[in-house]
């Protein structure tokens, strides 16, 4: 019982801590999809480069802890400074950057059990010091398992954008996130990417009609955005499918006004 009481208590300071961390951000927008592979970072570092271009304050969080790719997509080299509050995160094309992969660790791969996932999540939230933002963009870890439910019962998301390709398997795995995100009563909105003849297209439209959410957007498939990706220079800053990001943050911000 002693222990309960003990668990119970730091768990309370835990969460304390973390809502005054995030209390200067207006909104926290989760990304998400339904499997890997289907450009949640892409579309995650992307939109919250289209969001700075915008005038905007913006943060980043890779909460990814198994394929931490913020940081690799952004091309950032630099590890987490520290001071008194905790970590600085970098900052890049104007959005602050924080992930696993920003913090000084042995060389290897770093393996997680579910417990360890949880923790880890949570400290990199409550360390990171965002000051004032206007946008918090979270790339979540994909699908529906408690790595995602930590960052959706403690972070206090205003809205979540769930990235599909048009694939039939890719298009119910979104569907699972987006009804899981909706059982939180959050907004949804969705994103359809490697939209074309590859992959298909009105995927994405399928999605948003069938649960009545907003259709946010779509993204061309292209050589020039893969090429970007490899080369860690986010496509919008390089002038590759601006148009699709612009849409998709236009109507984002029209999902948050209501």
């Amino acid at each position: 019982m002693h222990e309960d009481t003990q668990g119970a208590g730091l768990f309370q300071r835990r969460a304390e801590r973390l809502k005054g961390n995030l209390s200067k951000i207006r909104y926290k927008i989760a990304v998400m999809s339904g499997k890997g592979g289907v450009g949640k970072t892409t579309v995650a570092v992307n939109l919250a480069c289209m969001l700075a271009k915008k005038g905007n304050a913006v943060g980043l969080l890779d909460a990814d802890i198994d394929c931490p790719n913020v940081a690799q997509m952004m091309n950032i080299e630099e590890k987490f400074e520290k001071d008194d509050n905790g970590f600085i995160p970098p900052e890049k094309y104007g959005v602050k950057a924080s992930s696993m992969s920003l913090i000084e660790m042995e060389s290897g791969p770093t393996m997680w059990r579910g417990p360890l996932i949880h923790s880890a999540i949570m400290q990199l939230m409550e360390l990171t010091n965002w000051d004032s933002l206007d946008y918090l963009i979270i790339d979540m870890p994909p699908g529906t398992s408690d790595a995602a439910l930590t960052v959706m019962q403690f972070i206090g998301i205003d809205a979540v954008v769930v990235v599909t390709t048009s694939q039939e398997l890719s298009m119910t795995d979104a569907t699972k996130s987006a009804k899981m995100a909706l059982g939180f009563y959050k907004p949804v909105g969705i994103v359809e990417n490697m939209s074309g003849e590859v992959f298909g297209s009105g995927g994405g439209e399928t999605i948003a009609g069938e649960l009545s959410v907003p259709f946010l957007g779509r993204i061309e498939l292209s050589k020039q955005m893969r090429d970007c990706c490899d080369r860690g220079a986010p496509a919008v800053v390089n002038n590759v499918n601006v148009k699709n990001f612009e849409v998709i943050a236009n109507n984002l911000e029209k999902v948050l006004a209501g």
